[in-house]
Protein backbone atom coordinates (compact mmCIF):
# COMPACT_ATOMS: atom_id res chain seq x y z
CA UNK A 1 0.00 0.00 0.00
CA UNK A 2 1.29 3.52 -0.77
CA UNK A 3 0.43 6.90 0.65
CA UNK A 4 1.86 10.21 -0.51
CA UNK A 5 2.61 11.50 3.00
CA UNK A 6 2.29 10.22 6.53
CA UNK A 7 0.74 13.00 8.62
CA UNK A 8 -0.20 12.32 12.26
CA UNK A 9 -2.88 9.62 12.50
CA UNK A 10 -5.88 9.59 14.86
CA UNK A 11 -3.88 7.77 17.53
CA UNK A 12 -1.07 10.35 17.42
CA UNK A 13 -1.00 13.29 19.85
CA UNK A 14 -0.86 15.96 17.16
CA UNK A 15 -3.73 14.66 15.02
CA UNK A 16 -6.59 16.73 16.48
CA UNK A 17 -4.64 19.98 16.09
CA UNK A 18 -3.33 19.21 12.61
CA UNK A 19 -6.74 18.09 11.32
CA UNK A 20 -8.46 21.07 13.00
CA UNK A 21 -6.09 23.46 11.24
CA UNK A 22 -6.94 21.87 7.88
CA UNK A 23 -10.70 22.11 8.48
CA UNK A 24 -10.40 25.76 9.50
CA UNK A 25 -8.17 26.54 6.52
CA UNK A 26 -10.68 24.94 4.13
CA UNK A 27 -13.56 26.74 5.92
CA UNK A 28 -15.36 23.42 6.44
CA UNK A 29 -15.97 23.92 10.18
CA UNK A 30 -15.80 27.02 12.39
CA UNK A 31 -13.63 27.40 15.48
CA UNK A 32 -16.55 27.02 17.93
CA UNK A 33 -17.53 23.67 16.39
CA UNK A 34 -13.91 22.51 16.49
CA UNK A 35 -13.68 23.31 20.20
CA UNK A 36 -16.97 21.52 20.93
CA UNK A 37 -15.91 18.40 19.03
CA UNK A 38 -12.47 18.24 20.65
CA UNK A 39 -13.96 18.45 24.12
CA UNK A 40 -16.50 15.73 23.28
CA UNK A 41 -13.80 13.52 21.73
CA UNK A 42 -11.58 13.82 24.82
CA UNK A 43 -14.48 13.10 27.19
CA UNK A 44 -15.62 10.02 25.23
CA UNK A 45 -12.10 8.86 24.21
CA UNK A 46 -13.24 8.78 20.57
CA UNK A 47 -11.62 9.90 17.35
CA UNK A 48 -11.93 13.64 16.85
CA UNK A 49 -12.84 13.37 13.14
CA UNK A 50 -15.62 10.83 13.78
CA UNK A 51 -17.06 12.92 16.63
CA UNK A 52 -17.42 15.84 14.20
CA UNK A 53 -19.75 13.70 12.05
CA UNK A 54 -21.68 12.25 14.98
CA UNK A 55 -22.43 15.76 16.27
CA UNK A 56 -23.57 16.88 12.82
CA UNK A 57 -20.82 19.51 12.61
CA UNK A 58 -19.48 18.33 9.25
CA UNK A 59 -21.08 16.24 6.52
CA UNK A 60 -19.53 12.94 5.47
CA UNK A 61 -18.97 14.37 1.97
CA UNK A 62 -16.97 17.32 3.35
CA UNK A 63 -15.04 15.01 5.69
CA UNK A 64 -14.13 12.87 2.67
CA UNK A 65 -12.62 15.94 0.95
CA UNK A 66 -10.72 16.79 4.13
CA UNK A 67 -9.36 13.23 4.33
CA UNK A 68 -8.18 13.44 0.71
CA UNK A 69 -6.28 16.67 1.35
CA UNK A 70 -4.90 15.61 4.73
CA UNK A 71 -3.65 12.21 3.57
CA UNK A 72 -2.64 13.28 0.06
CA UNK A 73 -5.01 10.76 -1.53
CA UNK A 74 -7.18 11.24 -4.63
CA UNK A 75 -10.96 11.56 -4.07
CA UNK A 76 -13.18 9.18 -6.04
CA UNK A 77 -16.26 10.62 -7.75
CA UNK A 78 -19.28 8.56 -8.93
CA UNK A 79 -18.06 8.93 -12.52
CA UNK A 80 -14.79 7.18 -11.57
CA UNK A 81 -16.50 4.02 -10.31
CA UNK A 82 -16.31 0.79 -12.34
CA UNK A 83 -19.26 -0.49 -14.37
CA UNK A 84 -18.72 -4.04 -13.04
CA UNK A 85 -17.34 -5.48 -9.79
CA UNK A 86 -13.55 -5.70 -9.63
CA UNK A 87 -12.12 -9.04 -8.38
CA UNK A 88 -15.63 -10.17 -7.39
CA UNK A 89 -14.44 -13.79 -7.19
CA UNK A 90 -11.79 -12.94 -4.56
CA UNK A 91 -13.34 -10.07 -2.58
CA UNK A 92 -16.80 -10.80 -1.22
CA UNK A 93 -19.52 -8.21 -0.62
CA UNK A 94 -19.77 -8.92 3.12
CA UNK A 95 -16.04 -8.19 3.54
CA UNK A 96 -16.20 -4.99 1.48
CA UNK A 97 -19.32 -3.77 3.26
CA UNK A 98 -17.93 -4.45 6.75
CA UNK A 99 -14.69 -2.59 6.01
CA UNK A 100 -16.32 0.15 3.87
CA UNK A 101 -13.95 -0.34 0.94
CA UNK A 102 -14.48 -0.78 -2.79
CA UNK A 103 -12.06 -2.13 -5.44
CA UNK A 104 -12.07 0.43 -8.26
CA UNK A 105 -9.45 -0.73 -10.78
CA UNK A 106 -6.98 -3.60 -11.23
CA UNK A 107 -4.34 -3.93 -13.95
CA UNK A 108 -2.85 -7.25 -12.83
CA UNK A 109 -0.17 -5.71 -10.62
CA UNK A 110 -1.75 -2.72 -8.90
CA UNK A 111 -5.15 -2.53 -7.27
CA UNK A 112 -6.88 0.81 -6.58
CA UNK A 113 -9.18 0.66 -3.57
CA UNK A 114 -11.54 3.42 -2.48
CA UNK A 115 -12.05 3.66 1.26
CA UNK A 116 -14.40 5.67 3.45
CA UNK A 117 -11.80 5.84 6.25
CA UNK A 118 -8.14 6.04 5.15
CA UNK A 119 -6.94 5.60 8.76
CA UNK A 120 -8.37 2.08 9.06
CA UNK A 121 -6.11 0.19 6.69
CA UNK A 122 -5.81 -3.30 8.19
CA UNK A 123 -8.20 -4.73 5.61
CA UNK A 124 -6.28 -3.06 2.80
CA UNK A 125 -3.00 -4.55 4.05
CA UNK A 126 -4.69 -7.95 4.24
CA UNK A 127 -5.84 -7.66 0.61
CA UNK A 128 -2.33 -6.68 -0.49
CA UNK A 129 -0.87 -9.70 1.30
CA UNK A 130 -3.55 -12.13 0.11
CA UNK A 131 -3.42 -11.09 -3.57
CA UNK A 132 0.30 -10.27 -3.56
CA UNK A 133 -0.30 -6.97 -5.34
CA UNK A 134 0.43 -3.34 -4.63
CA UNK A 135 -2.64 -1.53 -3.30
CA UNK A 136 -3.15 2.20 -3.85
CA UNK A 137 -5.72 4.06 -1.77
CA UNK A 138 -8.29 6.65 -2.75
CA UNK A 139 -10.99 8.30 -0.63
CA UNK A 140 -14.74 8.03 -1.24
CA UNK A 141 -17.75 9.35 0.66
CA UNK A 142 -19.57 6.64 2.68
CA UNK A 143 -22.87 7.32 0.88
CA UNK A 144 -21.19 6.77 -2.50
CA UNK A 145 -19.50 3.55 -1.41
CA UNK A 146 -22.79 2.14 -0.12
CA UNK A 147 -24.58 3.13 -3.32
CA UNK A 148 -21.85 1.54 -5.43
CA UNK A 149 -21.91 -1.69 -3.43
CA UNK A 150 -25.70 -1.91 -3.88
CA UNK A 151 -25.46 -1.22 -7.60
CA UNK A 152 -22.49 -3.47 -8.42
CA UNK A 153 -23.45 -6.37 -6.16
CA UNK A 154 -27.25 -6.25 -6.50
CA UNK A 155 -28.00 -9.97 -6.07
CA UNK A 156 -25.67 -10.41 -3.11
CA UNK A 157 -26.95 -7.20 -1.53
CA UNK A 158 -30.55 -8.45 -1.81
CA UNK A 159 -29.61 -11.72 -0.11
CA UNK A 160 -27.80 -9.86 2.70
CA UNK A 161 -30.79 -7.56 3.21
CA UNK A 162 -33.10 -10.58 3.42
CA UNK A 163 -30.79 -12.19 5.98
CA UNK A 164 -30.75 -9.02 8.08
CA UNK A 165 -34.55 -8.85 8.01
CA UNK A 166 -34.85 -12.53 8.98
CA UNK A 167 -32.63 -11.82 11.95
CA UNK A 168 -35.25 -9.56 13.50
CA UNK A 169 -38.37 -11.51 12.65
CA UNK A 170 -40.62 -12.08 15.66
CA UNK A 171 -40.84 -15.86 15.24
CA UNK A 172 -43.77 -15.44 12.86
CA UNK A 173 -45.87 -13.63 15.46
CA UNK A 174 -47.59 -10.28 15.06
CA UNK A 175 -45.85 -7.77 17.31
CA UNK A 176 -49.21 -6.29 18.28
CA UNK A 177 -49.80 -9.38 20.45
CA UNK A 178 -46.89 -8.48 22.70
CA UNK A 179 -47.34 -6.29 25.76
CA UNK A 180 -46.00 -2.74 25.64
CA UNK A 181 -42.80 -3.43 27.57
CA UNK A 182 -41.95 -6.46 25.43
CA UNK A 183 -42.62 -4.41 22.31
CA UNK A 184 -40.39 -1.64 23.63
CA UNK A 185 -37.59 -4.14 24.25
CA UNK A 186 -37.87 -5.54 20.72
CA UNK A 187 -37.93 -2.03 19.19
CA UNK A 188 -34.74 -1.17 21.09
CA UNK A 189 -32.83 -4.19 19.84
CA UNK A 190 -29.90 -3.47 17.54
CA UNK A 191 -31.35 -5.10 14.36
CA UNK A 192 -34.58 -3.04 14.56
CA UNK A 193 -32.64 0.14 15.28
CA UNK A 194 -30.37 -0.61 12.32
CA UNK A 195 -33.33 -1.25 10.00
CA UNK A 196 -35.03 2.06 10.88
CA UNK A 197 -31.73 3.95 10.61
CA UNK A 198 -31.16 2.39 7.18
CA UNK A 199 -34.63 3.46 6.00
CA UNK A 200 -34.03 7.06 7.14
CA UNK A 201 -30.44 7.25 5.85
CA UNK A 202 -31.43 5.85 2.46
CA UNK A 203 -34.27 8.38 2.21
CA UNK A 204 -31.91 11.28 2.91
CA UNK A 205 -29.37 9.84 0.46
CA UNK A 206 -31.93 9.66 -2.33
CA UNK A 207 -33.26 13.16 -1.65
CA UNK A 208 -36.70 11.96 -0.54
CA UNK A 209 -39.07 14.50 1.01
CA UNK A 210 -41.22 11.87 2.76
CA UNK A 211 -40.99 8.25 3.92
CA UNK A 212 -44.25 6.27 3.86
CA UNK A 213 -44.43 3.12 6.01
CA UNK A 214 -47.67 1.41 4.97
CA UNK A 215 -48.87 -1.79 6.69
CA UNK A 216 -50.73 -4.34 4.58
CA UNK A 217 -52.19 -7.78 5.19
CA UNK A 218 -49.02 -9.69 4.25
CA UNK A 219 -46.21 -7.13 4.42
CA UNK A 220 -45.22 -3.54 5.22
CA UNK A 221 -44.39 -1.36 2.22
CA UNK A 222 -41.76 1.36 2.57
CA UNK A 223 -42.04 4.05 -0.10
CA UNK A 224 -40.15 7.31 -0.66
CA UNK A 225 -41.57 10.48 -2.20
CA UNK A 226 -38.88 11.74 -4.57
CA UNK A 227 -39.46 14.84 -6.71
CA UNK A 228 -43.14 14.67 -5.81
CA UNK A 229 -43.69 11.01 -6.82
CA UNK A 230 -43.81 7.93 -4.60
CA UNK A 231 -41.29 5.16 -5.35
CA UNK A 232 -41.21 1.70 -3.77
CA UNK A 233 -38.06 1.26 -1.68
CA UNK A 234 -38.46 -2.06 0.12
CA UNK A 235 -40.96 -4.53 1.58
CA UNK A 236 -40.67 -5.57 5.23
CA UNK A 237 -42.33 -8.78 6.53
CA UNK A 238 -45.62 -8.23 8.35
CA UNK A 239 -44.11 -9.83 11.47
CA UNK A 240 -41.92 -6.74 11.86
CA UNK A 241 -44.76 -4.25 11.58
CA UNK A 242 -45.22 -3.55 15.28
CA UNK A 243 -41.48 -3.43 16.02
CA UNK A 244 -40.83 -1.08 13.09
CA UNK A 245 -43.68 1.28 14.06
CA UNK A 246 -42.76 1.21 17.75
CA UNK A 247 -39.14 2.11 17.02
CA UNK A 248 -40.22 5.13 14.99
CA UNK A 249 -42.64 6.21 17.74
CA UNK A 250 -39.91 5.89 20.38
CA UNK A 251 -37.61 8.09 18.28
CA UNK A 252 -40.40 10.67 17.91
CA UNK A 253 -41.20 10.52 21.66
CA UNK A 254 -44.76 9.33 21.01
CA UNK A 255 -46.94 7.10 23.21
CA UNK A 256 -46.23 3.54 22.04
CA UNK A 257 -49.19 2.18 24.00
CA UNK A 258 -51.66 4.37 22.08
CA UNK A 259 -52.45 2.66 18.77
CA UNK A 260 -56.06 3.79 18.29
CA UNK A 261 -55.51 7.55 17.77
CA UNK A 262 -53.34 9.57 15.33
CA UNK A 263 -50.18 11.07 16.82
CA UNK A 264 -47.65 13.68 15.68
CA UNK A 265 -44.05 14.07 16.78
CA UNK A 266 -40.55 15.11 15.72
CA UNK A 267 -37.21 13.39 15.40
CA UNK A 268 -33.90 15.23 15.42
CA UNK A 269 -31.08 13.04 14.17
CA UNK A 270 -27.77 13.17 12.32
CA UNK A 271 -27.47 11.41 8.96
CA UNK A 272 -24.17 11.38 7.10
CA UNK A 273 -22.91 14.10 9.44
CA UNK A 274 -25.84 16.41 8.64
CA UNK A 275 -28.50 17.41 11.17
CA UNK A 276 -31.91 16.26 9.93
CA UNK A 277 -35.29 17.29 11.36
CA UNK A 278 -38.10 14.77 10.76
CA UNK A 279 -41.82 15.32 11.33
CA UNK A 280 -43.61 12.08 12.16
CA UNK A 281 -47.31 11.36 11.72
CA UNK A 282 -49.00 8.09 12.70
CA UNK A 283 -52.51 7.01 11.70
CA UNK A 284 -54.32 3.78 12.64
CA UNK A 285 -55.38 1.66 9.63
CA UNK A 286 -56.99 -1.75 9.20
CA UNK A 287 -53.63 -3.56 9.32
CA UNK A 288 -51.77 -1.39 11.83
CA UNK A 289 -50.41 2.12 12.14
CA UNK A 290 -49.39 3.94 8.98
CA UNK A 291 -46.35 6.18 9.54
CA UNK A 292 -45.30 9.11 7.38
CA UNK A 293 -42.02 10.90 8.05
CA UNK A 294 -41.48 14.33 6.46
CA UNK A 295 -37.71 14.89 6.08
CA UNK A 296 -36.52 18.45 6.54
CA UNK A 297 -32.92 18.58 5.37
CA UNK A 298 -31.69 22.18 5.51
CA UNK A 299 -28.60 21.38 3.45
CA UNK A 300 -30.79 20.45 0.45
CA UNK A 301 -32.73 23.72 0.49
CA UNK A 302 -30.87 26.62 -1.08
CA UNK A 303 -32.59 29.88 -0.23
CA UNK A 304 -31.79 31.62 -3.48
CA UNK A 305 -34.42 32.79 -5.97
CA UNK A 306 -32.32 31.80 -8.99
CA UNK A 307 -31.71 28.27 -7.66
CA UNK A 308 -35.42 27.95 -6.89
CA UNK A 309 -36.10 28.54 -10.59
CA UNK A 310 -37.45 32.12 -10.71
CA UNK A 311 -36.48 33.98 -13.87
CA UNK A 312 -34.76 37.37 -13.79
CA UNK A 313 -37.92 39.34 -14.59
CA UNK A 314 -39.94 37.71 -11.80
CA UNK A 315 -37.06 38.16 -9.36
CA UNK A 316 -36.82 41.88 -10.19
CA UNK A 317 -40.55 42.41 -9.64
CA UNK A 318 -40.47 40.42 -6.41
CA UNK A 319 -37.49 42.41 -5.11
CA UNK A 320 -39.39 45.65 -5.76
CA UNK A 321 -42.33 44.32 -3.75
CA UNK A 322 -39.99 43.27 -0.93
CA UNK A 323 -38.57 46.80 -0.79
CA UNK A 324 -42.01 48.29 0.04
CA UNK A 325 -42.37 49.73 3.56
CA UNK A 326 -45.76 48.09 4.07
CA UNK A 327 -48.41 45.97 2.39
CA UNK A 328 -49.31 42.29 1.94
CA UNK A 329 -47.44 39.91 -0.34
CA UNK A 330 -49.03 36.50 -0.88
CA UNK A 331 -47.67 33.24 -2.28
CA UNK A 332 -50.31 30.75 -3.40
CA UNK A 333 -50.40 27.15 -4.57
CA UNK A 334 -51.34 23.65 -3.41
CA UNK A 335 -49.60 21.81 -0.57
CA UNK A 336 -46.04 20.87 -1.52
CA UNK A 337 -45.58 23.59 -4.15
CA UNK A 338 -42.67 25.29 -2.37
CA UNK A 339 -44.54 28.30 -0.98
CA UNK A 340 -42.81 28.28 2.41
CA UNK A 341 -39.37 27.94 0.81
CA UNK A 342 -40.08 30.99 -1.36
CA UNK A 343 -41.11 32.99 1.71
CA UNK A 344 -38.03 31.85 3.63
CA UNK A 345 -35.87 33.01 0.71
CA UNK A 346 -37.53 36.44 0.81
CA UNK A 347 -37.03 36.68 4.58
CA UNK A 348 -33.39 35.67 4.26
CA UNK A 349 -32.85 38.49 1.75
CA UNK A 350 -34.63 40.97 4.06
CA UNK A 351 -32.87 39.82 7.24
CA UNK A 352 -30.75 42.86 8.14
CA UNK A 353 -29.65 44.19 11.56
CA UNK A 354 -31.87 47.27 11.27
CA UNK A 355 -35.06 45.22 10.76
CA UNK A 356 -37.00 43.03 13.17
CA UNK A 357 -38.62 39.99 11.58
CA UNK A 358 -41.24 37.63 13.03
CA UNK A 359 -42.82 34.48 11.65
CA UNK A 360 -45.88 32.56 12.85
CA UNK A 361 -45.80 29.00 11.50
CA UNK A 362 -47.49 25.63 11.85
CA UNK A 363 -45.02 23.98 11.95
CA UNK A 364 -41.64 25.74 11.81
CA UNK A 365 -39.94 23.95 8.91
CA UNK A 366 -36.48 25.51 9.00
CA UNK A 367 -34.87 27.63 11.69
CA UNK A 368 -33.53 30.91 10.32
CA UNK A 369 -30.80 32.72 12.22
CA UNK A 370 -31.72 36.26 13.28
CA UNK A 371 -35.47 35.79 12.78
CA UNK A 372 -38.00 35.35 15.60
CA UNK A 373 -40.02 32.24 14.71
CA UNK A 374 -43.15 31.25 16.62
CA UNK A 375 -44.70 27.78 16.55
CA UNK A 376 -48.51 27.78 16.63
CA UNK A 377 -49.89 25.55 19.42
CA UNK A 378 -53.72 25.55 19.25
CA UNK A 379 -54.00 23.06 22.13
CA UNK A 380 -52.84 25.77 24.56
CA UNK A 381 -54.65 28.62 22.84
CA UNK A 382 -51.70 29.90 20.79
CA UNK A 383 -53.33 30.04 17.36
CA UNK A 384 -52.53 32.33 14.42
CA UNK A 385 -54.71 35.29 15.54
CA UNK A 386 -53.45 35.17 19.16
CA UNK A 387 -49.80 34.96 18.09
CA UNK A 388 -50.23 37.77 15.54
CA UNK A 389 -51.81 40.15 18.06
CA UNK A 390 -48.89 39.58 20.41
CA UNK A 391 -46.35 40.06 17.61
CA UNK A 392 -47.80 43.45 16.68
CA UNK A 393 -47.00 44.59 20.23
CA UNK A 394 -43.36 43.52 19.75
CA UNK A 395 -42.49 46.37 17.34
CA UNK A 396 -41.89 44.23 14.21
CA UNK A 397 -40.94 45.55 10.77
CA UNK A 398 -41.78 42.43 8.78
CA UNK A 399 -44.21 39.63 9.66
CA UNK A 400 -44.59 36.27 7.94
CA UNK A 401 -47.83 34.35 8.55
CA UNK A 402 -47.57 30.66 7.68
CA UNK A 403 -51.05 30.59 6.16
CA UNK A 404 -54.17 32.77 6.08
CA UNK A 405 -56.84 30.23 7.02
CA UNK A 406 -59.77 32.34 8.19
CA UNK A 407 -61.27 35.82 8.26
CA UNK A 408 -59.83 36.66 11.68
CA UNK A 409 -56.26 35.97 10.56
CA UNK A 410 -56.85 37.90 7.32
CA UNK A 411 -58.16 40.91 9.25
CA UNK A 412 -55.12 41.01 11.53
CA UNK A 413 -52.84 40.80 8.46
CA UNK A 414 -54.73 43.76 6.97
CA UNK A 415 -54.40 45.66 10.24
CA UNK A 416 -50.65 45.00 10.33
CA UNK A 417 -50.24 46.25 6.75
CA UNK A 418 -52.31 49.39 7.47
CA UNK A 419 -50.16 50.21 10.50
CA UNK A 420 -46.90 50.19 8.53
CA UNK A 421 -45.76 46.57 8.44
CA UNK A 422 -44.75 44.41 5.50
CA UNK A 423 -46.69 41.13 5.71
CA UNK A 424 -45.94 37.87 3.89
CA UNK A 425 -48.31 34.91 3.86
CA UNK A 426 -49.62 31.95 1.87
CA UNK A 427 -53.00 30.85 0.53
CA UNK A 428 -54.26 27.66 -1.09
CA UNK A 429 -55.56 28.85 -4.47
CA UNK A 430 -54.93 27.69 -8.03
CA UNK A 431 -53.81 31.05 -9.42
CA UNK A 432 -52.60 34.47 -8.33
CA UNK A 433 -55.82 36.20 -9.39
CA UNK A 434 -57.95 33.58 -7.59
CA UNK A 435 -56.32 34.68 -4.32
CA UNK A 436 -58.13 38.00 -4.56
CA UNK A 437 -61.46 36.22 -4.98
CA UNK A 438 -60.70 33.83 -2.08
CA UNK A 439 -60.03 36.68 0.36
CA UNK A 440 -63.24 38.42 -0.68
CA UNK A 441 -65.17 35.16 -0.36
CA UNK A 442 -64.03 34.59 3.25
CA UNK A 443 -65.49 38.01 4.12
CA UNK A 444 -62.70 40.56 3.70
CA UNK A 445 -63.91 43.98 2.64
CA UNK A 446 -62.93 44.94 -0.90
CA UNK A 447 -61.73 48.42 0.01
CA UNK A 448 -59.41 47.06 2.73
CA UNK A 449 -58.00 44.42 0.39
CA UNK A 450 -57.48 46.94 -2.41
CA UNK A 451 -55.62 49.34 -0.12
CA UNK A 452 -53.21 46.79 1.40
CA UNK A 453 -52.40 43.97 -1.02
CA UNK A 454 -49.21 44.63 -3.00
CA UNK A 455 -48.68 41.45 -4.98
CA UNK A 456 -49.58 37.77 -5.33
CA UNK A 457 -47.35 35.02 -6.67
CA UNK A 458 -48.73 31.60 -7.60
CA UNK A 459 -46.28 28.76 -8.06
CA UNK A 460 -45.89 25.05 -8.78
CA UNK A 461 -42.98 22.62 -8.72
CA UNK A 462 -42.15 20.70 -11.89
CA UNK A 463 -39.56 17.99 -12.28
CA UNK A 464 -36.38 18.90 -14.14
CA UNK A 465 -35.17 16.73 -17.00
CA UNK A 466 -32.25 14.49 -16.10
CA UNK A 467 -29.13 16.13 -17.58
CA UNK A 468 -27.53 12.71 -18.14
CA UNK A 469 -30.15 11.19 -20.42
CA UNK A 470 -32.64 13.77 -21.77
CA UNK A 471 -32.52 14.24 -25.54
CA UNK A 472 -33.91 16.68 -28.12
CA UNK A 473 -37.38 16.04 -29.51
CA UNK A 474 -37.55 14.21 -32.83
CA UNK A 475 -40.30 14.62 -35.41
CA UNK A 476 -41.13 10.92 -35.27
CA UNK A 477 -42.00 11.03 -31.58
CA UNK A 478 -45.68 11.01 -30.62
CA UNK A 479 -44.98 13.63 -27.93
CA UNK A 480 -43.89 16.07 -30.64
CA UNK A 481 -47.52 16.48 -31.65
CA UNK A 482 -48.36 18.11 -28.32
CA UNK A 483 -45.27 20.27 -28.62
CA UNK A 484 -46.37 21.51 -32.03
CA UNK A 485 -49.77 22.49 -30.62
CA UNK A 486 -48.08 24.41 -27.81
CA UNK A 487 -45.78 26.14 -30.30
CA UNK A 488 -48.73 27.22 -32.40
CA UNK A 489 -50.39 28.86 -29.42
CA UNK A 490 -47.25 30.63 -28.16
CA UNK A 491 -45.03 31.68 -31.05
CA UNK A 492 -43.00 33.96 -28.77
CA UNK A 493 -41.41 30.96 -27.01
CA UNK A 494 -38.03 29.77 -28.35
CA UNK A 495 -38.41 25.98 -28.66
CA UNK A 496 -34.99 25.27 -30.13
CA UNK A 497 -33.61 23.76 -26.93
CA UNK A 498 -36.65 21.70 -25.90
CA UNK A 499 -35.90 18.14 -24.80
CA UNK A 500 -37.72 15.01 -23.69
CA UNK A 501 -37.16 12.52 -20.83
CA UNK A 502 -35.50 9.15 -21.47
CA UNK A 503 -34.47 7.47 -18.20
CA UNK A 504 -31.15 6.14 -16.95
CA UNK A 505 -29.52 4.76 -13.82
CA UNK A 506 -28.63 8.25 -12.56
CA UNK A 507 -32.29 9.31 -12.37
CA UNK A 508 -33.76 5.92 -11.38
CA UNK A 509 -35.12 5.48 -14.93
CA UNK A 510 -37.64 8.28 -14.42
CA UNK A 511 -36.08 10.73 -16.89
CA UNK A 512 -36.16 13.49 -14.25
CA UNK A 513 -33.83 14.68 -11.52
CA UNK A 514 -34.67 17.49 -9.10
CA UNK A 515 -37.39 20.11 -9.35
CA UNK A 516 -37.73 23.75 -10.34
CA UNK A 517 -40.39 26.42 -9.89
CA UNK A 518 -42.83 27.81 -12.41
CA UNK A 519 -44.66 30.93 -11.31
CA UNK A 520 -46.93 33.83 -12.12
CA UNK A 521 -46.61 37.17 -10.33
CA UNK A 522 -49.53 39.59 -10.12
CA UNK A 523 -48.41 43.13 -9.27
CA UNK A 524 -51.29 45.17 -7.83
CA UNK A 525 -51.11 48.55 -9.58
CA UNK A 526 -53.60 51.42 -9.38
CA UNK A 527 -55.86 50.09 -12.14
CA UNK A 528 -56.09 46.66 -10.49
CA UNK A 529 -56.72 48.26 -7.08
CA UNK A 530 -59.63 50.14 -8.61
CA UNK A 531 -60.95 46.94 -10.20
CA UNK A 532 -60.73 45.05 -6.87
CA UNK A 533 -62.68 47.83 -5.15
CA UNK A 534 -65.51 47.74 -7.70
CA UNK A 535 -68.01 44.98 -7.01
CA UNK A 536 -68.85 44.65 -10.71
CA UNK A 537 -65.32 43.60 -11.70
CA UNK A 538 -64.52 39.87 -11.93
CA UNK A 539 -61.39 37.74 -12.36
CA UNK A 540 -61.39 38.18 -16.14
CA UNK A 541 -61.30 41.94 -15.86
CA UNK A 542 -58.42 41.79 -13.39
CA UNK A 543 -56.52 39.37 -15.65
CA UNK A 544 -57.02 41.65 -18.66
CA UNK A 545 -55.60 44.61 -16.73
CA UNK A 546 -52.70 42.48 -15.49
CA UNK A 547 -51.86 41.26 -19.01
CA UNK A 548 -51.72 44.84 -20.20
CA UNK A 549 -49.01 45.35 -17.59
CA UNK A 550 -47.04 42.28 -18.76
CA UNK A 551 -48.52 39.50 -16.60
CA UNK A 552 -47.92 35.91 -17.77
CA UNK A 553 -49.53 32.74 -16.41
CA UNK A 554 -48.08 29.65 -14.77
CA UNK A 555 -48.60 27.71 -18.00
CA UNK A 556 -46.78 30.32 -20.06
CA UNK A 557 -43.86 30.38 -17.60
CA UNK A 558 -43.76 26.59 -17.81
CA UNK A 559 -43.62 26.73 -21.61
CA UNK A 560 -40.59 29.02 -21.34
CA UNK A 561 -38.84 26.35 -19.26
CA UNK A 562 -39.88 23.65 -21.77
CA UNK A 563 -38.38 25.74 -24.54
CA UNK A 564 -35.16 26.14 -22.55
CA UNK A 565 -34.87 22.36 -22.08
CA UNK A 566 -35.32 22.46 -18.30
CA UNK A 567 -38.50 20.38 -18.13
CA UNK A 568 -40.99 18.63 -20.39
CA UNK A 569 -44.35 19.73 -21.73
CA UNK A 570 -45.99 16.77 -19.95
CA UNK A 571 -44.70 18.05 -16.59
CA UNK A 572 -46.06 21.54 -17.21
CA UNK A 573 -49.42 20.17 -18.30
CA UNK A 574 -49.52 17.90 -15.24
CA UNK A 575 -49.32 20.77 -12.77
CA UNK A 576 -51.17 23.51 -14.66
CA UNK A 577 -53.98 21.97 -16.71
CA UNK A 578 -55.43 18.70 -18.05
CA UNK A 579 -53.28 17.19 -20.77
Amino acid sequence: MSRATEPPGPRDAGFAQAFSDLLLDKDLVDAAAIGRARRAAEAASERFDLVLVKLGLISEADLCLAYATYCGLPPIEPADLPARPVLADRLQLAFLKTNRILPVAFDGRRLLIATADPFVDESVKAISYMLDVRVDLAVIAPAEIERALRTLYQDAASEMQAEETDGIALSGNDGSEFDVERLRDIANEAPVIRLVNQIIARAVERGASDVHVEPGRDAVAVRYRIDGFLQQERVVPAALRAALTTRMKIMAKLDIAERRLPQDGRIKTVVRGVEIDIRVSTLPTAFGESVVMRILDRTRVELDFTKLGLDGRTQGSLQRLMALPNGIILVTGPTGSGKTTTLYTALKDLNRPELKLFTVEDPIEYQLSGINQIQVQPQIGLDFPTALRSILRQDPDIVMIGEIRDLETARIAIQAALTGHLVFSTLHTNSAIAAITRLIDIGLERYLLASTIAGVMAQRLVRKLCPACSRPHTDSERAHGKLKMAIAGHPQVDWSHSRQPVGCEACGNTGYSGRTTISELLIIDDSIREAIGRRSQDQRAVEQLAREAGFHTLYEDGLMKVGAGETSLEEVLRVTRAS
